[in-house]
């Protein structure tokens, strides 16, 4: 999965955030699993960065609503 910056976001259809926003949480979902499970991520840095992306997405559906 890539990591957007806020343009690149922007210049995406309301249809491909949203793509991007249900990959990104499921791959949030399997990397956290890794971790409950008591395994080590291949990028630890990797959780950080997709959680951040997710909240640069949903801010900007929010100003979209707005």
């Amino acid at each position: 999965m890539a990591i957007f910056k806020i343009d690149e976001i922007r210049n995406m259809t309301e249809e491909e955030v949203a793509e991007e926003l249900r990959k990104l949480e499921s791959e949030l979902v399997r990397e956290r699993g890794i971790v409950t499970a008591g395994g080590a991520p291949e990028k630890p840095g990797r959780i950080r960065d997709i959680r951040r992306t997710v909240a640069r997405i949903k801010t900007i559906q929010t100003e979209r609503r707005k």
